[in-house]
């Protein structure tokens, strides 16, 4: 089983798809990945040799995945709100924050509509 920045590869997958699922790593950084390291990008992650995913697994070393990225954004955004930017405000509120517009929709970032009154039941 191929472990690699404390995430367990899935095993059918080809290794191009497979260490997608690595955080911080898209299909174009995937492919750059295998073009530089010389894996075959069609191998299943179970046919890996062991000095492939050591390959693997030092080339990545040197990227920011995981955790580092994870935490690099929450501060990222943490600085903005800090400094009560626009875009801060936006996060600090709930609220897209690329300039989409909030009259209709906008629901992800929003949540479920909130009920002014409460509903009237129908009597029957």
């Amino acid at each position: 089983m191929a472990r690699i920045s404390g995430i367990d590869l899935p095993k059918e997958k080809r290794v191009e798809i497979g260490i997608t699922y690595i955080y911080g790593i898209g299909l174009s950084t995937a492919r750059k990945i295998l073009k530089e390291t010389g894996v075959n990008p069609d191998t299943r992650v179970k046919d890996l040799t062991e000095k492939e995913v050591n390959l693997l697994r030092d080339y990545i070393k040197n990227l920011t995945v995981e955790g580092d990225l994870r935490r690099e954004r929450a501060l990222n955004i943490k600085r903005l709100i800090e400094i009560g930017s626009y875009r801060g405000i936006r996060h600090r509120r709930g609220l897209p924050v690329r300039g989409q517009k909030t009259k209709t929709n906008a629901r992800t970032r929003k949540g479920p509509k909130k009920l002014v009154g409460a509903r009237k039941k129908k009597i029957v």
